[in-house]
């Protein structure tokens, strides 16, 4: 019957240490978790603290590229109607030069100088413009740079080309003066022109006559 009392007397114990022990095992686990659970909720919102301010930076980062953007766009938009503008100016520049370049050519008719002369008319022609510089002699020569200029200023005068163009006679008519007769080539039109020689400013067309026929002087 003692037997019996000790046994049951150890057993209890037992039961009662390994459940103080199961108690003490929960007792850390449970510990451990809550640990964990606040170290996840501060090192979490850490995590979240971060985020947000790398997100705001990330939207003005984005905002300065849309504004940064924008302002290319409108300084490509201002600086291509800034270069329209200025070619249009350009163009309307060139245009008025252009019409104040080509003064209206007004023909007023003179008497002809003998009865080969169809029609005689003078005009407001101005001088070619020359590169001669220095006291000037009228050379008659095909090569010489009066013979040039002073072909250029008969097409002026008849309107006549240079490629259709022959010269049946050029030479003096006067003290820095010349006559020149030409046609087109094939004959259709027949011209007397007389030239007077302006210092740096080039051989000027004074009068053109029309011709029934080429008559060398």
């Amino acid at each position: 019957m003692d037997d019996k009392k000790q046994y049951s007397r150890v057993d209890k114990y037992e039961k009662r240490r390994k459940n103080t022990k199961a108690l003490t095992i929960l007792s850390l686990i449970g510990s451990v978790l809550i640990v964990v659970l606040i170290a996840i909720w501060l090192f979490g919102g850490n995590d979240n603290q971060k985020e947000e301010p790398s997100m705001a930076e990330s939207n003005n980062q984005q905002d300065q590229s849309d504004q940064e953007e924008d302002d290319s766009t409108q300084t490509n938009a201002n600086s291509k109607e800034e270069d329209e503008a200025d070619e249009t100016e350009k163009e309307s520049e060139s245009e008025q030069e252009s019409e104040e370049s080509v003064e209206l050519i007004v023909k007023e008719p003179v008497d002809p100088s003998d009865a080969n002369v169809i029609e005689a008319y003078t005009a407001n022609w101005k001088p070619v413009g020359t590169i001669q510089e220095g006291p000037h002699t009228t050379q008659f020569d095909k090569s010489s740079q009066d013979w040039k200029e002073m072909t250029e200023a008969m097409v002026v005068a008849t309107d006549l080309p240079e490629e259709n163009m022959i010269i049946h006679w050029l030479g003096r008519g006067g003290e820095q003066q010349a006559i020149g007769t030409i046609s087109s080539k094939d004959n259709s039109q027949i011209y007397r022109v007389y030239l007077s020689w302006i210092d740096e400013e080039g051989w000027q067309p004074t009068k053109v006559e029309v011709l029934k026929e080429v008559n060398i002087p």
